[in-house]
């Protein structure tokens, strides 16, 4: 039976790096959203993020994704031309009433102009010209889409199409869309800057960059809004302050300016109310766990990785930390893995980490074993 030793080492009151209270706990208009840190994409908030849900134009960034990938290949390059079809004209253009970047019947656009149209313009048809031209049809382009989306962990996505556009079953949770941009951001950084145009021009029409966030919260420098009548009005969206970046994503809004005002609250939320700290450096010694007929009566345990946790700073009393063990049983091999280290919060698992020997605990001759088990016959 695993018993727990409390460890009040960790968090004492007072830690000076817990300093720091937020009025209260984070609330959002949003139906769904989530925080995540950057560096380490450990979640900070999240209210129903893990259930699939329709993601209109946010969809784009997996889209994005998807060339940026074709280009790293060599695929295809930037100045690559393809030609605007009038599946693409029809469906994507002016008269189909959706964001659109004004491409003309039978054009011949590059893939960078394509590019800046689908992450700064939403530009349906710039999707579907995209979609065409690496995989044929944009049912084929998705189902590719899907297929990476899986290979990538992110089991919640399917993709009917490239641009968002209401289909059933196109769908991914907030909790993978923050994390495939999170993934887009560390692996494409130059490609990232694109998000951070506020405008781009084509077919002499001018378009801004509709991520709210954009001039009106220093740092922020990405991703992509999204709104249908299905699924809201959403936000992706991604800051930068002083080394630290936080990824937001926010659905389920009513309107471009309830969008604006709710993303704007959960990224200073994201920055003020919240941190991220290491508790225990590779190979930091936790404590002792006792050796049953063993040569020592106890051994030292140590963790193997970097344990972070990250948390909302007005939760700074109800993180705790324990041993989980049952008493090791000689002999005890160097670097065996025999307890784990469990982190709660308000009462809930939020971490378990192996815990391994720090040395080798030899077994106890024929007499001392006899001894050892009628010294514990009288302990009872």
């Amino acid at each position: 039976m695993l018993k727990p030793l409390l460890l009040s080492l960790i968090l004492l009151p007072g830690s000076s790096w817990l300093t720091t209270v937020s009025a209260a706990p984070l609330e959002t208009a949003a139906k769904q959203a989530i925080i995540i840190d950057h560096d380490t994409g450990i979640v900070l908030f999240e209210k129903d993020a893990r259930r699939p849900m329709p993601p209109a134009s946010m969809t784009k960034i997996m889209t994005a994704y998807m060339v940026f990938e074709a280009l790293e290949r060599g695929d295809i390059q930037e100045d690559t031309l393809f030609t605007v079809s009038e599946e693409a004209w029809r469906r994507g253009g002016v008269q189909s009433g959706s964001s659109t970047m004004f491409l003309k019947l039978g054009s011949q656009v590059p893939v960078i102009d394509l590019i800046r149209g689908v992450i700064i313009q939403s530009g349906n048809d710039a999707c579907i010209v995209l979609a065409e031209g690496l995989a044929g049809s944009e049912d084929a382009f998705a189902r590719r889409m899907t297929e990476r989306a899986r290979e990538m962990g992110l089991q919640s996505a399917t993709f009917r199409n490239a641009t968002g556009w209401p289909d059933e079953g196109h769908e991914i949770s907030a909790s993978d869309l923050a994390t495939l941009s999170r993934d887009l951001i560390a692996r494409f950084p130059d490609r990232y800057k694109i998000y951070s145009e506020r405008s781009f021009t084509w077919n002499g029409i001018s378009q801004g960059n509709r991520n709210p966030l954009l001039g009106s919260f220093t740092g922020a420098d990405g991703i992509k809004t999204g709104s249908t009548s299905v699924s809201g009005y959403g936000l992706v969206g991604s800051a930068l302050r002083d080394g630290e970046r936080r990824t937001i994503v926010v659905n389920g809004l009513g309107s471009q300016s309830e969008r604006a005002s709710v993303a704007r609250e959960i990224m200073s939320a994201a920055f003020r109310d919240f941190d991220i700290k290491s508790l225990y450096q590779p190979g930091d010694q936790i404590g002792f766990i006792p050796v049953y007929m063993g040569k020592a009566e106890d051994v030292g345990v140590v963790v193997r990785d970097d344990i972070q946790i990250g948390f909302e700073r007005t939760d700074r009393d109800e993180i705790k930390a324990r041993i989980d063990y049952t008493p090791a049983v000689a002999p005890v091999e160097a670097g065996s893995k025999i307890a784990d280290l469990v982190v709660t919060k308000s009462g809930e698992e939020v971490g378990r980490y192996p815990l391994y020997a720090t040395d080798a605990v030899a077994r106890k001759g024929f007499f001392g074993r006899v001894g050892a088990s009628l010294a514990q016959k009288i302990r009872g």
